[in-house]
């Protein structure tokens, strides 16, 4: 456990104390400066309680002593000190107080410098201000800076006001300037100050004598203006004002960026209507539009003109129309002016501005008697974008002394902006890519040309160099290109505009880049794996068979156009191996990973296995390459024909997958034959093994860290996947050689007594989906950080198992026949439960995609008499996007929910047992046909699969509450627990995507004794969630109080709840205030009462909530405590 500030507080105090004191030169400095990480940690916690007292063995109260003794010291120092010591102090504080305004802490963490924690603030201000009676000008304006970064509780004493408001009218420009911050700083935190301060800013700003220094500094002042909105008003007004009486274009910047900023900070000046509203528009308009247009101001102060209209345009009300805005057409006349500005920033600036408005606003809107308003098309806006992309980009490819950092920057940027219009604006995709294809092909004969006349040219080293950065240079910008594309080709997937002219401007954009030699085998790779991309192109076959209704032609063309597609990828793949680029191979295999182009994928890391030398190294490519040799297994199952051109293809180069293992070895050359057989349990087999491959080499490499626990985790539950599949098939294979051999009635009564067995395992299997597919759900809540994309993939395959769930309980689904009602009375009522829970589970993720699909199966529920009243809850980041695997699913959703609603209306008159067998027959053929269904889905590994990095986790420190029990957490028999907390967060990276701000805990501990042998000694914790029988349910459960206890208004009525199972496990929940270093205390009762004398494990589980509300798994990282019931 780490100790926290306050129990490092009398350290912290002594080390000061002895720095100060030493007579080691420049040792003064180093003790304050030290001081000051320590105040920043202090400034980022809770005040202590009597929890952290007794975890770190405190006397309450003693970290405030020691608080104060260490700013008191500080003070004296500042009072008796040199200039180099007071300069440091004051370094310290102003540090101390950006960092408690840039962090946004909690509300129930005080600040380290309030009133409340300060208590003796009088004698602070006292040493102070001795010091700047006393002392030189520089001295003074020191002082005055202290009582800036103090002014919480400075603003309330009168002397120290009368100080600061005294030197605004100082003759020492310095002197003023720090009078200025400590009077801002006051006037955020008083009105009445504020209303004093404004009235002496109008005469520093208009007094003729002014410095242009202190002129500017009284200017930021007024942002500071917004402790009221009286006060906020009268100084935007006073501010608006000075602007129209200035002509100083330094002041007329600094004026309108305070009141800009102003005015956004209080929404209400800018949503208000009548005068103000058209006060706003006569002068920060009219004064911003003259700097926009003046061609002779710097285009810094042009551009910041810009971003703050832009600025002030995102506070107006989203529902705010052109015919509210009187000065829109000017504005819109300004920005699309701009936009075509020869001056780089100031267009793509204007560029930014000019998407947003074509986004928020209609395409023409009337106004008024003034006529009509026209906005500039979607289409005219994409082509402005592709020509400043063309002139971004020129000066590189003719090899010209440009940043090309930058460049790449800004052209990124305005790729971005495309993808939002393609977002909202669909029908652009075909426009957008004929754009890039025409940009490619601009690239392709530069570097063309490029080579000529190097080959033309003497040979020389210069050359040469130059010759290799441009090839660099190109490769990274047609990279960036084939990025775009690709997310711009998932965008109008998503928007079902998918069409066959897109996927021809697709081919002529790869065909361009292969016909360059110019490019390296990486950049040939990544453009073919446009056309290899299985997930794209499936959903457009897909949409394509129902729009045409045809005999599957069309698919039957496109799918070979693919699959010898794959060979000119694997040629180039060959090449780069050829040429020993090892690292663009590895990078390569990994995009054909997250392609879904598996036999790439498996030739590149097959073959990187024999280059590499680092046993770690070698160990991570086998690992994936038991990955990718399983899926190129089911893709060649399912995805290809039988006699595949890829296959053929290794065949001929003699290049197989190189394993170490040899019966996989010997597998893999069995792999033709097996696919060519109509059992495919034989082929899944073999997947199975290569995944269980895949996950025992990294666990058997990596034991003692959880760097690879993603990866593992992925891995044991995709093995798990394939298991249940292997087992569905064994099952029907099962009952079709049962039933085959079934020709009189007395077997046919053995018949019916094994096809109810055959039901219960089916149905047993229904469930072990059913909860693989609410693990998923877990490891795609359990790693913050991970991206988008990668979430949706794993998401889906949660849905995935979902639906396999719900179709393997229902498909031999007939409530009416008594066998069945058997199988209901045997598998008990937790059993009988779950299959409601099947449809809550699957409706649950469907909920957002398909209403009609999700209305069809609450009516299954009520048809077969459940309850739709609790269906499955689901966070913000549990939410599925309409992804090409997510469509896909989706479709053979609406098939499975058809079938299955169709056949049980046909059996609802089934009620003879000697129908049983045509029940087992026709839903063994459904259960078949969806599963298949499924397996055609192509399936990609996450991008996030290779971010090889320790999981953000919890370790959760527990402590008896009684503080007499010094040997360990015990209770006597019939009390309940006792406990004090402490959860601390571990791996947290500095640059966390998200902000969590709320943190539970559930503690969960069963009846289950543990053994003599473990009940004085924690055992050796290696987290591994997917072999935890109880994770699963207790991260439901805790989901599930979360979500309800967001709900309330008061956390303290949810602190303490618990709860009693009736096995007599019990359950308790505790809220954390987390400080900034990610560690919290709490308490909580947990009711062991119950409990007979024996030693017992607590399980627990934490979650976190981010600021955009989403739920977080934490999963714990340290040992489960052991305690013990005592007679």
């Amino acid at each position: 456990m780490e100790r926290n500030a306050t129990a490092c507080a009398m350290e912290w105090s002594i080390e000061l104390e002895k720095g100060l004191r030493s007579k080691i030169p420049g040792r003064c400095v180093e003790a304050v400066l030290q001081i000051e990480p320590r105040l920043k940690q202090w400034a980022g916690e809770p005040e202590a309680t009597m929890v952290v007292y007794n975890m770190f063995g405190l006397v309450p109260g003693e970290e405030r002593l020691f608080a104060n003794t260490i700013f008191l010291r500080l003070a004296e120092a500042f009072q008796l000190g040199n200039k180099h010591i007071r300069v440091s102090i004051v370094r310290v504080f102003l540090s101390l107080r950006r960092h408690c305004r840039d962090k946004k802490r909690s509300k129930r963490i005080k600040g380290i410098l309030s009133k409340s924690r300060v208590h003796n603030h009088l004698e602070l201000l006292k040493r102070v201000k001795i010091v700047f009676d006393t002392g030189d000008p520089e001295s003074r304006a020191l002082a005055l800076v202290l009582f800036g970064c103090w002014a919480d509780f400075a603003k309330d004493s009168a002397h120290i006001r009368y100080l600061v408001l005294s030197s605004l009218v100082s003759s020492n420009v310095l002197e003023v300037r720090a009078s200025l911050f400590a009077a801002g700083c006051f006037s955020e935190l008083a009105d009445d100050f504020a209303s004093v301060l404004l009235e002496m800013l109008v005469n520093i700003v208009t007094y003729s004598e002014t410095e242009s220094t202190v002129r500017l500094a009284a200017a930021r002042v007024f942002v500071k203006m917004g402790c009221s909105y009286s006060v906020a008003k009268r100084a935007y007004k006073t501010g608006l004002k000075l602007v129209l009486d200035s002509s100083d274009e330094d002041f007329l910047v600094a004026m309108l960026t305070s009141l800009s900023k102003l005015a956004y900070k209080s929404t209400l000046l800018i949503s208000e209507q009548g005068m103000g509203q058209s006060l706003i528009s006569a002068t920060l308009f009219r004064a911003l539009f003259s700097i926009v247009e003046e061609a002779e101001l710097p285009s810094t102060m042009q551009c910041q003109a810009l971003k703050l209209l832009h600025k002030i345009l995102l506070g107006r009300p989203p529902n705010l129309s052109c015919a509210d805005m009187p000065e829109f057409t000017e504005l819109l006349r300004l920005v699309d002016n701009a936009s075509r500005s020869p001056i780089i920033s100031k267009s793509i600036v204007a560029i930014h501005f000019l998407v947003e408005i074509v986004i928020k606003f209609q395409r023409r809107v009337e106004m008024g008697s003034a006529g009509v308003c026209t906005l500039p098309m979607p289409s005219e806006v994409v082509s402005l974008i592709m020509d400043r992309i063309t002139l971004l980009v020129k000066p590189i490819l003719c090899s010209c002394q440009f940043n090309h950092v930058k460049v790449f920057e800004q052209v990124q940027s305005l790729l971005s902006l495309l993808l939002l219009l393609v977002g909202e604006h669909p029908d652009l995709g075909i426009l957008v890519l004929n754009k890039v294809h025409y940009l490619i092909e601009d690239l392709v004969d530069t570097c063309t040309t490029m080579a000529g006349r190097q080959a033309d040219s003497a040979v020389n080293d210069p050359v040469e160099i130059r010759g290799e950065r441009d090839q660099k240079i190109n490769s990274k910008l047609i990279f960036i290109l084939n990025r775009f594309v690709l997310s711009c080709l998932e965008i109008l997937n998503k928007a079902g505009t998918l069409t066959n002219q897109v996927f021809d401007k697709v081919k002529l954009l790869v065909q361009s880049v292969h016909n360059c030699s110019f490019f390296d085998c990486y950049t040939h790779i990544i453009y073919s794996l446009l056309l290899d991309t299985r997930t794209v192109w499936i959903c457009m076959i897909n949409r394509n068979d129902e729009a045409r209704g045809d005999d599957g032609n069309f698919r039957t063309c496109l799918q070979d156009f693919i699959d010898k597609h794959e060979l000119l990828t694997l040629e180039f793949a060959k090449k780069m191996l050829i040429h020993r680029d090892t690292w663009p191979a590895y990078r390569a295999g990994m995009h054909a990973a997250c392609q879904g182009a598996w036999v790439t994928a498996s030739f590149l890391f097959g073959q990187l296995i024999m280059k590499v030398q680092s046993d770690i190294f070698s160990c991570w490519l086998k690992s994936v390459s038991y990955l990718a040799h399983s899926q190129r297994i089911i893709q060649l199952l399912f995805l290809t024909k039988h006699d595949s051109s890829s296959v053929d293809w290794l065949e001929m180069k003699e290049l197989p997958i190189t394993f170490s293992e040899d019966n996989l070895c010997e597998i893999e050359q069995d792999v033709a034959g097996i696919i060519d057989e109509p059992n495919h349990s034989q082929a899944l087999v073999v997947a199975y093994q290569s995944l269980i491959s895949a996950g025992r080499t990294l666990e058997t490499t990596f034991t003692s860290t959880n760097a690879f626990l993603f990866q593992r985790w992925f891995l044991a539950l995709r093995a798990k996947v394939l298991g249940a599949v292997m087992e569905i098939f064994r099952v029907l294979s099962t009952i079709q050689s049962e039933q085959n051999t079934s020709n009189d009635a007395l077997v046919g009564k053995c018949t019916i007594v094994d096809s109810i067995k055959f039901l219960q395992q089916i149905t047993q299997i229904s469930f072990q989906l059913k909860r693989l597919s609410q693990e998923f759900d877990l490891i795609a809540t359990s790693f913050i950080g991970i991206d988008s994309k990668s979430s949706n993939i794993i998401k889906a395959v949660a849905l995935s198992c979902s639906l396999l769930a719900f179709s393997t309980g229902f498909a031999f689904y007939i409530r009416s026949l008594p066998a069945y009602q058997n199988l209901i009375r045997g598998l008990g009522s937790s059993q009988k439960c779950s299959h409601a829970m099947l449809i809550q589970n699957l409706v649950g993720r469907l909920w957002n995609l398909d209403r009609e699909l999700t209305s069809n199966l609450a009516m299954l529920a009520e048809v077969i008499g459940w309850s739709k009243n609790c269906f499955h809850l689901q966070s913000k980041n549990q939410i599925l996007d309409s992804s090409c695997e997510v469509k896909n699913i989706v479709d053979v959703c609406n098939y499975a929910v058809s079938g299955i609603v169709c056949w049980q209306n046909e059996a609802k008159m089934v009620q003879d047992d000697k129908i049983l067998s045509e029940v087992i027959t026709n839903g063994s053929q459904l259960l078949l046909n969806i599963i298949l269904k499924l397996m055609y889905i192509p399936f990609r590994v996450p991008k996030f699969f290779f971010k090889v990095r320790p999981c953000v986790g919890s370790e959760l420190f527990i402590s008896s509450g009684d503080v007499r029990n010094i040997d360990g957490i015990s209770v006597s028999t019939g009390f309940p627990l006792s406990l004090n907390l402490c959860l601390q967060l571990k791996n947290v990276p500095p640059d966390l995507p998200v902000r969590l701000t709320k943190f539970y805990c559930i503690l969960h501990c069963s009846q289950k004794l543990v053994l003599d042998g473990q009940s004085n000694e924690q055992t050796p914790w290696s987290p591994q969630p997917w072999e935890d029988s109880n994770v699963v349910e207790i991260n439901e459960t805790l989901f599930q109080y979360v979500t309800e206890c967001t709900k309330r208004t008061n956390y303290c009525k949810c602190f303490g709840d618990g709860d009693i199972n009736n096995d007599g496990a019990v359950s308790v929940f505790v809220h954390f205030e987390l400080s900034e270093r990610g560690q919290g205390f709490s308490n909580c009762l947990l009711d062991v009462s119950h409990f007979p004398v024996g030693s017992y494990r607590i399980k627990w589980h934490c979650c976190c909530i981010d600021s955009q509300g989403s739920y977080w798994s934490l999963l714990p990282l340290n040992a489960e405590p052991v305690f013990t019931v005592l007679c």
